[in-house]
């Protein structure tokens, strides 16, 4: 059994999706990060980073922190969803990190500078956006060539993506302009481990159509 630590950002959404798709069992435990849960004391003990997701393995009481991290480590137990060896496996890491190391964080201030604080600083969000829109277009690229972002097939990369491009629309983004990744997009959306795994723990934000 996993104990799932988590909330419906696009980061928690990664291992709810994962999680789904592999078959694990697991329970979850919301951490309302809108009030400040994340910094509770018993929560620290087990995600010292002040952020979700986090897992616990009940099978041996190991804590993981990082979505990335609990992507892979969750592949190794399932034995899914992620190439082993060889090439495949250096581009799966090789994508893997270009999501933790510019889909998220660019995306993520795009998040905070559009959405949530629109027009309090412009020159932030014209950059953030304008490099948003270089992201997609990387993206685009790759995915002209290939139906996933692997051509080892379906994986954890397009698992920790995913969730980012659900967001599109906070990102003043319109995703006719990429027709790889719309079609990325509009095909992984309908599998049923990622509708069921964009709604845990449960809320009402719709996966968004182009």
């Amino acid at each position: 059994m996993i104990d799932l630590y988590s909330w419906f950002t696009p980061n928690g959404r990664k291992v709810s999706i994962m999680l789904e798709e592999t078959g694990l069992q697991y329970q979850v435990h919301p951490i309302a990060i809108n009030k400040g849960e994340q910094n509770d004391p018993e929560f620290l003990k087990i995600g010292p980073n002040n952020k979700i997701p986090v897992i616990v393995d009940q099978s041996n009481g190991l804590s993981i922190m990082e979505s990335a991290a609990i992507l892979q480590y969750l592949a190794k137990k399932a034995n899914k969803f992620m190439p082993t060896e060889g090439n495949d496996y250096w581009k799966m890491q090789e994508w893997l990190m270009f999501q933790m190391a510019s889909v998220g964080p660019m995306m993520g201030q795009v998040h905070t500078f559009v959405h949530y604080q629109e027009g309090k600083n412009v020159e932030a969000s014209e950059r953030y956006v304008n490099e948003t829109k270089r992201i997609y277009g990387v993206m685009n690229k790759q995915l002209s060539q290939r139906e996933y972002f692997l051509d080892w097939g379906y994986s954890i990369v397009d698992i920790a993506i995913f969730p980012w491009v659900g967001r599109f629309d906070w990102q003043t983004i319109n995703l006719n302009d990429y027709e790889h990744v719309k079609r990325w997009y509009l095909q992984i959306k309908e599998r049923p481990a990622v509708i069921k795994g964009w709604n845990i723990p449960e809320n009402d934000q719709p996966m968004p159509m182009p």
